[in-house]
């Protein structure tokens, strides 16, 4: 399995594209998935994928702006570009509707000539999926809208991707063992209402077992002013491997990492 960082920013970073995931799974037949598409995702996808076929599948972590108001456009370019097959858009249960709205306050009458299937499907707590050869685990976080953070695994590898929001207990079970953890970290200490923070993020690393620990979302500010000085810091844990990405940013999975 292998994670590019689209982007890493959160919300109103004028300098970091929102937090978005490219999800490409190994093997002959490989799938790629789009984890949050907010909106800058869209057009930071269509660098690396040129082929309208070429991804299989949309998760929303929640309805925030940053996570999902890039999707009108990704389904815009999509039809633009002549797609035909189904495309999975994944989320927690009412997110095909909101996402209908969404896109047809943007571009009336989209979803109506897409020339593709638009195939929603839900997961929640408690009910794992199995699409394209992957199991897909959520759990909700506390962040202030209902976040559903999501754990894939794949042919011996596994991810743990946060959306926003501290751990939960349902969440710390879902992330026991996982290879790969993305977890939003908004500041390095202080804790911001429904956001975690860095030193939160690492023991939920160490108390879960990850092998690597990728902090996206990082407040704009933050990130200015203690953005260097951590990426030290983090150069030098020593019960796992830890980063701070940049757009572009390419990691690795392997398997049996868990």
């Amino acid at each position: 399995m292998q994670v590019e960082f689209l982007g890493v920013g959160e919300a109103c970073d004028e300098t970091l594209p929102n937090t978005s995931l490219l999800v490409t799974t190994a093997g002959d037949y490989a799938h790629r998935i789009l984890l949050d598409c907010g909106f800058t995702a869209a057009p930071r996808l269509f660098t690396s994928l040129q082929e309208p076929e070429a991804l299989d599948a949309v998760w929303v972590s929640h309805i925030h702006g940053d996570h999902l108001f890039g999707l009108p456009l990704l389904l815009l370019r999509l039809w633009e570009m002549g797609r035909r097959r189904d495309l999975i858009l994944a989320g927690q249960e009412g997110m095909g509707d909101r996402a209908r709205r969404i896109a047809e306050l943007a571009y009336p009458g989209l979803m109506d000539k897409l020339g593709f299937i638009l195939d929603v499907r839900e997961v929640e707590p408690g009910h794992p999926a199995q699409m394209l050869d992957i199991t897909w685990t959520a759990a909700q976080t506390l962040h202030s809208r209902r976040n559903l953070a999501l754990r894939l695994d794949c042919g011996g590898s596994s991810l743990y991707y946060s959306g926003d929001g501290p751990p939960s207990a349902e969440s710390e079970d879902m992330a026991r063992g996982c290879g790969l953890m993305v977890h939003e970290a908004y500041t390095v200490e202080d804790r911001i209402p429904g956001h975690a923070t860095v030193f939160e993020c690492l023991d939920f690393a160490r108390r879960t077992g990850a092998r690597t620990l990728a902090l996206v979302h990082m407040q704009r500010q933050e990130r200015k002013r203690r953005g260097e000085e951590l990426k030290r810091d983090l150069r030098e844990e020593e019960d796992m491997k830890a980063l701070l990405p940049e757009p572009g940013d390419v990691l690795a999975v392997g398997q049996g990492e868990e």
